[in-house]
């Protein structure tokens, strides 16, 4: 894992998924159980403040200040960085032709917070990065058997098992909305250790 403390933009993950580890059903379409008021409104003003959003092909925000946002859209079509032929302020980027702190200086972030919105791979590649934080909502009443997993390793391991192995570790859980038993608890490296 990298030294995330050296990097100048902070990685921040965000996802919602069912009691069993999914961010959509068999088909990629988030259901209405997944779509938590509270949770809307936490992540809407985290990619607000965001520099950067970062998601792959399939995964956007649908928002209608999406358009105004820069943003990383992870592809293997492009050998290293490339502007997207219709989004503005979107580029195409290739993990493995180029670094993610080279695609933030290619494209003048050089400081402040990305927000990585998913898929399970884009989520999978940041894990190696290194997340400053990744804040994982779970709807509790729902369940996606055979759904879109958060990432690749679920339903195998549980999302906080994955987490946890590369050494993140939970903050608090906050309740979101109790009737639809909705939580996030935000993951989070350990401290460094003093010098």
């Amino acid at each position: 894992m990298s030294d995330v403390t050296a990097r100048p933009v902070r990685i921040e993950g965000y996802a919602i998924v069912s009691a069993d580890g999914m961010l959509a059903d068999h088909n990629g379409k988030m259901i209405d159980g997944l779509k938590i008021d509270a949770d809307a409104r936490f992540f809407t003003e985290a990619i607000d403040r965001a520099r950067l959003i970062v998601h792959g092909r399939n995964s956007h925000e649908q928002q209608a200040s999406s358009d105004r946002r820069r943003r990383l859209i992870l592809t293997h079509r492009v050998p290293a960085l490339a502007e997207h032929p219709s989004m503005p302020l979107a580029h195409l980027w290739n993990p493995a032709g180029m670094s993610f702190s080279e695609a933030c200086r290619a494209i003048g972030v050089r400081d402040g917070s990305a927000a990585v919105t998913g898929g399970a791979e884009v989520f999978r590649q940041f894990l190696d990065i290194g997340f400053d934080a990744f804040h994982l909502s779970r709807a509790g009443k729902v369940r996606l058997p055979g759904g879109r997993p958060v990432f690749p390793e679920v339903p195998a391991l549980t999302p906080e098992q994955v987490l946890a192995r590369h050494r993140l570790r939970p903050g608090p859980v906050q309740v979101l909305d109790a009737k639809a038993q909705a939580t996030l608890v935000t993951w989070e490296p350990p401290p460094a250790a003093a010098t």
